[in-house]
């Protein structure tokens, strides 16, 4: 079901785009909360149920990139991170979410537990902390500051060529790729709650 809600947060963005109809932004800012709280269910159901497997685990981190990466990525896009090197910031993010969960899956093993066998902390920030910018992004659509409204927040700035070409870029779409960065540094390490 996190699958689910990431995907038809996708799906919800482009349908935004088309029909210029707020109600499907407004599904499409609210799936990925959705999302996390299936990826919280699943976890409590697998330690109750006292079993996991290999395939869970790869399930749920493909989960997790659909609705804690590619879908914040979409909807920053819908909301205006639209030149070329926004785009690059934010496929830079989606990627960086890949890696970071690719590397949990390969290294969980090696993590110290606790005493009930529970990693004691996650090595770079949890992909679903994205939620935090998408809560922003929330912020702005309410505000009005998205594109073909009041604008981005910031504004644009070329740093080469001409504006409106391929150098132009929003300074917020830097977030994204610190973001990024956090997510796959190896020494962050963001306590486990």
């Amino acid at each position: 079901m996190n699958g689910v809600c990431g995907s038809l947060s996708i799906f919800s963005s482009a349908q935004y785009l088309v029909s210029n109809d707020d109600d499907y932004l407004w599904w499409a800012l609210a799936l990925p909360l959705a999302g996390l709280m299936f990826d919280f269910m699943d976890g409590k159901v697998a330690r109750w149920r006292k079993t996991s497997s290999l395939l869970g685990q790869e399930l749920d981190s493909l989960a997790d990139l659909i609705s804690f990466g590619v879908a914040p990525a979409v909807l920053a896009f819908v909301v205006g991170l639209r030149t070329y090197l926004d785009t690059v910031c934010l496929t830079g993010f989606i990627c960086c979410g890949l890696a970071r969960l690719a590397r949990f899956n390969a290294t969980v093993a090696l993590v110290p537990k606790d005493t009930a066998g529970k990693a004691r902390y996650f090595e770079g920030l949890p992909i679903p902390s994205s939620l935090g910018l998408v809560a922003i992004l929330s912020y702005w659509v309410r505000r009005g500051w998205m594109e073909g409204k009041d604008g981005i927040p910031g504004g644009v700035i070329t740093l080469w060529g001409q504006p409106g070409g391929r150098g132009d870029l929003h300074p917020v779409s830097i977030v994204f790729g610190l973001w990024a960065a956090a997510m796959v540094s190896k020494t962050l390490r963001v306590p486990k709650i």
